[in-house]
């Protein structure tokens, strides 16, 4: 199966999956540091965005996998879906984008039940899922802290 440059582009989120280390965490900055853009937290732009990264995120990452084999390192699309979901609907605050990036990480490193289920799946869904799963836990952790006001801003 072949893959263009454009598709390894998006798929190495940007190159990002190319770094020696810490891939996904890397991926997972330049996706806040795409958030930070002024406007891109408007659910509305950023629901859509999300949607049509994960569908593309599927497809190119089931080539990446034909060719690098399971879950490939170079994927970071994932990251990028999984750290814009993480922010869905908080303010856009520095100390709040921080804390949900760390517990994004850690979510994304863990992977609690479900996500590690996810992984078991072939092809992009099961690279995509995942991240899906653990950006929805960092959301509603953070969600909670704000609710009970454990985080202050």
């Amino acid at each position: 199966m072949k893959v263009s440059r454009d598709e390894i582009a998006l798929a190495t989120g940007f190159y990002t999956g190319y770094i020696p280390i810490a891939q996904g965490t890397f991926g997972s900055l330049l996706a806040t540091f795409i958030y930070c853009i002024p406007g891109f937290e408007n659910p509305w732009i950023m629901s859509p965005i999300i949607l049509i990264t994960f569908i593309y995120g599927v497809r190119v990452c089931t080539k990446m996998e034909s060719l690098l084999g399971k879950d490939p390192s170079e994927c970071t699309i994932d990251e990028f879906v999984g750290t814009w979901i993480s922010y869905l609907f908080l303010p856009k605050i520095p100390i709040i984008i921080i804390i949900t990036f760390f517990i994004w990480r850690i979510l994304d490193i863990l992977k609690p039940l479900p996500a590690n289920l996810m992984e078991n799946i072939s092809g992009g869904w099961g690279i995509m899922l995942d991240d899906v799963v653990s950006g929805f836990y960092a959301a509603f952790i953070v969600h909670l802290m704000l609710y009970f006001n454990l985080i202050p801003y």
